[in-house]
């Protein structure tokens, strides 16, 4: 353009600065600063001028929320930063005993710990990315590391900035928040639909998702989602702020719509009064809501904590009681799970729940049935337990009719046949038909095929149908056995996808020990279950062999788990089947265990403070490799203590008990000396034989080098 175009370009910039304004201030703040016909009028100016000009259009520009063509399908997009779930807690005692793990692990009291809380939205998760100020890309949660890409809709969207306020926006703003439809937009457009007679959404949760995953952003556009921030998943450069709830501020000011509910407190009485208040005024928001979040608010202490398996430690789900409803049990019917369990579930008088219409809810176990007294007939109240999975929780059996039956366990599988046994010490019945069960086979073929498994590209649930019906495939092993001649005999199955599924099975062949385990499908072995297996006893031999001592020296598996494990094993089908995988080209790389003495069996040890050559898990798994446990508390029976730097009430206590205390240095020492088998102690370590105290520089039982930092406390 040239400069007598520039009247024109001010006028561009002064419509679109305009109108994200009233954007911000209606959709955001509440407070409207344009009328309709305003706001309609300026955005007519500005899309004649683009219309007449498309140079002048900017991804940033209002113009580009609607009228984007449909999208062939939703890109993959890996999520630089996980979008991990949380824990639950469904209790007061549950939210105290999160507060004291925090407290045990920062070792300082719980009462002085900061958490920000704010409402748990009942919503689609979403990710944002913005560089230079500018959105460039959107997401879904989706499995947590991996989302679809759904920029176009996300735009849609008159809550979220296409660019953000202020003006020195950070070079890379990664947001997370929730996406929801409030009550009084979902009842209105319910009842367009309905003079439409067009699809009638269930509940907000559910139309919001569908709504986000339309292939044309236009339908997204006539849908009123709205967005709302809750985390700074990354920002460069880092705007030094040391709290959550600060930076919740920041998204404000950047343009983000926020929770007019976010506090911060202190302690356990803090959390448990915010979330009964939360609780008092749910019915009252406008907006569905299914529990808090409380957060460590300290960003120091929360990288402190960090993660365990797929959750952060600095951050708990509180979930509220669910809503209840009474309804008529018709029926009961008896599904097989993919382990063989047998659940029976109720067939009821649809019914809504916490605003989700609710035809079938889960009866557990044999046992459960007899502690309701339930029989078929009877009015029944329902709960969506966690607000979740709908359970008949108990039974009005003073309307219980005159023809009401009771409800009969089957003697064997009603998909195989096969007999359902029973052990002592389970509450689940379960088919013994194992593999052989098609009811347990097509979930286990998927289970096995599945990304986090061997990752089975192509390898679908319609396809291991098809599969199963045919007979083609009855154990994991039949799978590598397939032709590319045969599948393409099956429907929708050409010569091409057969052959890429073909390639996609040769591929998977090479896979790791951990994945190899996870895929086996080991009852409460999930992924991080199958690492520490595969890390503990390196190969597949060895832990094959494992007795049940060995096993439950592993990492995060106790005597429930190890049983399973041992159990699985010890089964002859599922060896042939792991021998038949193997002889059709599974491998992997395996790494012998290295044999090493383990004089610390026995022993109980306890690490505090921080550490500068290690981690303190680094430091456990030492310990536990010479057959110590590792425990979070001392007592009189612990062996000795591991201290770092800023120790705290755990060295107070160790020196009051009259435990042996190593610093880092002697520990180190220590760890040499047992790890290379030697029976001698270092001067100034500790005899692991006798647990007597040795001799330190200060010679008063306090480490080497010990400083404590009364700032900081215990942390």
């Amino acid at each position: 353009m040239t400069n007598a175009d520039q009247p024109l370009l001010d006028e561009v910039m002064r419509l679109r600065a305009e109108l994200d304004d009233a954007n911000h201030r209606y959709y955001v703040l509440d407070d409207p600063s344009l009328t309709d016909a305003d706001y309609d009028r300026r955005l007519r100016r500005l899309q004649e001028i683009e219309t007449a000009h498309p140079e002048l259009v900017t991804p940033d520009s209002p113009t580009q929320r609607v009228g984007a063509p449909p999208d062939a399908g939703f890109p993959e997009v890996e999520h630089a930063v996980p979008m991990l779930s949380l824990d639950n807690a469904f209790s007061e005692d549950e939210l105290a005993a999160f507060v004291t793990r925090v407290a045990e692990r920062l070792e300082v009291e719980g009462e002085e710990i900061a958490f920000c809380c704010e409402p748990k939205l009942d919503g689609a998760a979403v990710s944002l990315v913005y560089e230079t100020g500018v959105l460039i890309s959107g997401a879904t949660r989706g499995d947590g590391r991996t989302g679809e890409g759904i920029t176009s809709n996300l735009r849609t969207l008159r809550s979220v900035p296409l660019r953000l306020r202020g003006e020195a926006p950070p070079a890379l703003l990664e947001v997370r928040g929730e996406v929801t439809i409030d009550h009084a937009s979902f009842e209105a457009m319910n009842e367009r639909a309905r003079d439409d007679e067009a699809k009638v959404f269930a509940n907000p949760r559910n139309a919001a998702a569908g709504s986000l995953r339309q292939l044309d952003p236009r339908v997204t556009a006539t849908r009123p989602l709205s967005f709302s921030a809750y985390q700074v998943a990354r920002i460069e450069p880092p705007l030094g702020d040391a709290t959550h709830s600060a930076l919740m501020a920041h998204l404000g000011d950047f343009g983000f719509r926020t929770s007019k509910e976010l506090a911060v407190v202190k302690g356990t009485a803090g959390v448990v009064d915010y979330c009964r208040r939360l609780g008092e005024k749910r019915d009252g928001l406008g907006y569905d809501i299914d529990g808090a979040v409380i957060k460590v608010n300290n960003l120091r202490l929360q990288r402190e904590l960090g993660f365990v398996a797929r959750a952060p430690r600095w951050a708990i789900a509180f979930k509220f009681p669910a809503q209840e409803q009474t309804t008529r049990l018709n029926d009961v019917e008896f599904q097989v799970g993919r382990t063989g369990a047998i659940t029976p579930v109720a067939r009821l008088e649809p019914v809504s729940v916490a605003g989700v219409t609710v035809s079938n809810a889960t009866l557990h176990n044999a046992d459960e049935i007899r502690r309701l007294g339930v029989m078929i007939g009877d009015t029944v109240a329902i709960r969506r337990a966690g607000d979740v999975i709908p359970k008949v929780v108990r039974v009005m059996e003073e309307l219980r009719p005159s023809d009401a039956r009771k409800i009969v366990f089957p003697e064997r599988c009603p998909v195989c046949g096969a007999e359902i046994e029973r052990l002592e010490d389970e509450v689940v019945a379960r088919c013994s038909g194992g593999l052989y069960c098609p009811a347990q086979r097509k979930e286990a073929l998927k289970h096995f095929a599945s990304r986090r498994a061997l990752d089975i590209d192509g390898l679908g649930e319609k396809l291991i149908e098809a599969l199963i019906e045919h007979d083609w495939v009855t154990t994991p092993a039949d799978l590598f056995r397939l032709e590319a001649e045969r599948l393409a005999e099956l429907p929708r199955m050409g010569k091409k996808s057969s052959e890429n599924l073909v390639a996609a099975l040769s591929k998977a062949k090479a896979t790791t020990l951990a994945r190899f385990i996870y895929a086996l499908g080991i009852r409460e072995v999930g992924e991080a279950t199958a690492a520490n297996l595969a890390s503990h006893f390196g190969t597949l031999e060895a832990l094959m062999s494992a007795e049940l001592t060995a096993l439950e020296a592993v990492e995060e598996v106790g005597p429930v788990v190890a049983a399973h494990v041992h159990t699985f094993f010890r089964q002859p089908h599922n060896r042939e089947t792991i021998d038949e995988l193997i002889a059709c080209g599974l491998s992997w790389e395996e790494e012998a265990v290295v044999e090493q003495p383990q004089p610390l069996v026995g022993q109980t040890w306890v690490l505090t403070g921080t550490l500068e050559g290690m981690t303190r898990d680094q430091g456990k798994a030492r310990l536990q490799a010479l057959g110590a446990k590792v425990a979070g508390s001392v007592s009189k029976k612990t062996a000795g203590l591991v201290a770092g730097e800023a120790a705290g009430s755990k060295l107070e206590k160790a020196m009051q008990l009259g435990v042996p205390v190593l610093d880092e240095a002697a520990f180190l020492d220590q760890l040499a000396t047992w790890e290379a088998g030697e029976s001698d102690v270092k001067e100034d370590g500790l005899n692991a034989s006798d647990g007597e105290q040795g001799n330190g520089e200060q010679g008063n039982g306090e480490p080497r080098d010990m400083k404590r930092d009364d700032a900081e406390g215990a942390t």
